[in-house]
């Protein structure tokens, strides 16, 4: 079903946002409970407009081999033909906030 070139747009919840990345593999974990997401593809800067989102998911990947994701984060993964632009959405405004809700998370410290 899958070639080698597939590239897949992975949809997931981090830190009150939503990351759309886009990577070329992805797989469930040997760690309960994980996916795995390997070679990150990010578009190519043909031109010269550069969009601040993507450049800030590129600085935050660059250095990463593979991403374990919880698997209760991720909202989505879609089989794509084409790299699109990698985005970061907020949680707390606009449309999407009304479309997404984050699964339950273990309770931190109530603050007084």
């Amino acid at each position: 079903m899958s070639s080698d070139r597939s590239i897949y747009r992975i949809s997931f919840v981090n830190q009150d946002k939503i990351y759309e990345i886009f990577a070329r593999q992805v797989y469930e974990s040997d760690l309960y409970g994980f996916v795995v997401v390997e070679e990150i593809v990010f578009g190519t800067q043909s031109t010269l407009v550069i969009d601040p989102g993507e450049e800030r998911l590129k600085t935050e990947f660059e250095a990463v081999k593979r991403s374990f994701i919880p698997i209760h984060s991720v909202i989505r993964i879609d089989e794509v033909e084409h790299t699109g632009v990698s985005k970061i959405h907020s949680l707390d405004g606009g449309s999407v906030a009304g479309n997404v809700s984050p699964f339950a998370r273990p309770a931190g410290k109530k603050k007084d």
